[in-house]
């Protein structure tokens, strides 16, 4: 190993890492490690998860081709031959022949000994699951916006579809068409994290919880259904909290207000606050500045709880640093924080005690929950 002006000075960490990517990067070493009998899992596990980077644009559009064309759904109710296949989503033979083919080696279908095919595991949970499916919908204006990823990353501030589709991030107030599309999205979805967050933390302890940026209420609503002497307020924008009431109608417990956070206090009177996949929409400023104003509709000791991917959480580091990071910068601010980020902006709003509660799938989302402190 050569030591030269890049590696010196880097200690032991640094200087193991340069003989490790020099090993690596020649072409003779990967060919014998991919033959010795003690490297060649690693080697060949290593080659596969490099070409999957370069692939995983071509599989999730093979997943989003599977959803629109109807596969998934024509598999769950009854094997399906390449015949049934083609004529039932207007493909060809061999385009039909294909996307089986393509969906089953990707874990969305399985195929029978007599050539017909039938739901996979994973499309199973895709196919079933209505938040997961408007997701992948969803992804098509996320996909359009990374067309060019490096001029994204160059000029941030250029407004792309997801930041026409998200008009609140942005400061603008969206209108009643605007506030339909991404409702419906935010509602559809809620089901992923809101079981994980009412299972970490107890609010049976609780009398009044508010929940701002809450949508049309599918979180309030599953609150309501699991604690039923809880009162409880949603505030989201007018426009928005126009739709929540129509859809709250019948839920007495449950109180909406517009209100915009950016320009407007909070209302007073809750003893818990909850913000759900709300703090991570929003740059620093945006943020501290609405926690700020919870703490000062929050009574002393009273508690907030976020409840979002954390950038750190176990086993899925690559979904706040690589997913959420480019997608936020697709949408034009936001990011994905550590739990430890969100503790301190907790803790310069004001807040105290600050908790992380685990949840049984980190992935979906992790949940902090902080004590106003006493006020001067």
């Amino acid at each position: 190993m050569t030591i030269n002006a890049a590696t010196a000075g880097t200690g032991f960490s640094g200087l193991w890492r340069h003989w490790r990517n020099a090993l690596l990067g020649d072409s003779r070493f990967r060919r014998f490690a991919a033959r010795f009998a003690p490297t060649r899992a690693i080697a060949r596990r290593e080659a596969k998860a490099v070409f999957d980077l370069c692939a995983g644009f071509v599989y999730s559009q093979i997943l989003y081709a599977s959803l629109r064309t109807g596969l998934l759904d024509l598999l769950a109710s009854a094997p399906r031959s390449i015949a049934d296949v083609a004529a039932m989503t207007d493909l060809s033979p061999s385009s039909a022949a294909r996307l089986c083919d393509a969906a089953r080696v990707l874990g969305l279908a399985d195929q029978l000994g007599d050539g017909r095919y039938v739901l996979g595991p994973r499309g199973a949970v895709i196919q079933s699951d209505a938040a997961i499916r408007a997701m992948i919908e969803h992804h098509a204006m996320f996909y359009r916006d990374l067309a060019d990823p490096v001029a994204l990353l160059r000029d941030p501030t250029k407004t792309g579809e997801l930041g026409a589709f998200w008009r609140y991030a942005g400061g603008q107030t969206p209108d009643a068409g605007a506030a339909a599309d991404y409702s419906k999205l935010m509602s559809g979805s809620i089901d992923l994290v809101a079981n994980e967050i009412l299972d970490a933390y107890p609010f049976q302890r609780h009398r009044h919880l508010m929940d701002v940026g809450g949508g049309e209420g599918a979180f309030v609503a599953a609150v309501a259904a699991r604690h039923r002497g809880l009162s409880l307020t949603l505030v989201d924008l007018p426009a928005v909290a126009a739709r929540a009431e129509s859809k709250l109608a019948k839920i007495d417990s449950i109180r909406v207000v517009g209100a915009d956070f950016r320009r407007e206090s909070l209302p007073t009177g809750a003893d818990i606050v909850t913000l759900v996949r709300v703090l991570h929409d929003h740059d620093d400023d945006v943020a501290l500045a609405l926690l700020r104003k919870i703490h000062a509709a929050l009574p002393e000791g009273g508690t907030v709880v976020i409840g979002e991917p954390m950038a750190d959480a176990a086993s899925a580091e690559t979904v706040g640093a690589a997913y959420f990071g480019f997608y936020f910068l697709a949408m034009g601010q936001g990011r994905a924080r550590r739990a430890g980020e969100i503790e301190a902006l907790l803790s310069q709003a004001g807040f105290k005690n600050a908790r992380r509660h685990p949840t049984a799938l980190p992935l979906q989302v992790g949940v902090v929950s902080a004590t106003a402190r006493t006020r001067v």
